[in-house]
């Protein structure tokens, strides 16, 4: 069986989502989550699924290997960050390649790059009166949401859309397609 790892730095319902789907399969399961964020919702919903949760600070991700070390001991199959706010550090690139995911509330390579993240995101999609937007599930490199795009989905952007009605719908678009291309990562890989 596959294991999986969850990087997140909020509430975690993208975490708790993947959770359930796997819980459903037998090729894979969710065995950690990690967070820089010590009262994180996500601690919560790990802790209420029986699943390992780990908080850590910059020195124990970037300067030390404190967190690589509890993922090569989990022996992790595959790194996902669902909404996980940190750059993450070269040194785990390095060790897990082409094994760290990672998803993105709009169609990429749009609306990407440092600071552009959750309603940052839908704030500028809407400013920008564009008429579609999305998400984008790419593998994860040393640059800010540059890394090869795996899946992308659509949703159309009316001109009643606020920010808050279009993370909605990217919500939708997460919780649907999310678990499923991780599932499919897992199984070419």
């Amino acid at each position: 069986m596959k294991r999986i790892a969850i990087f997140a730095s909020g509430s975690g319902t993208n975490a708790e989502n993947i959770i359930r789907y796997f819980q459903e399969r037998n090729n894979a399961s969710v065995v950690q989550i990690l967070t820089n964020n010590q009262h994180a919702k996500v601690l919560d919903r790990a802790k209420n699924h029986k699943i390992s949760g780990f908080s850590f600070n910059k020195t124990a991700l970037h300067r030390s290997d404190d967190v690589l070390n509890l993922l090569q001991n989990a022996q992790i199959d595959l790194i996902v960050l669902a909404g996980f706010l940190w750059k993450f550090p070269v040194h785990i690139l390095a060790a897990f390649p082409n094994k760290v995911i990672n998803i993105h509330p709009a169609l990429l390579p749009k609306y990407g790059g440092k600071g552009m993240y959750g309603v940052h995101v839908h704030t500028a999609v809407v400013a920008n009166k564009e008429k579609e937007s999305g998400i984008t599930i790419h593998f994860v490199n040393e640059n800010y949401d540059e890394g090869a795009i795996i899946f992308q989905a659509k949703t159309i952007v009316t001109e009643n859309d606020t920010p808050e009605t279009l993370a909605q719908k990217i919500h939708q678009l997460e919780y649907k397609h999310f678990p499923v291309i991780i599932e499919q990562v897992l199984l070419n890989s």
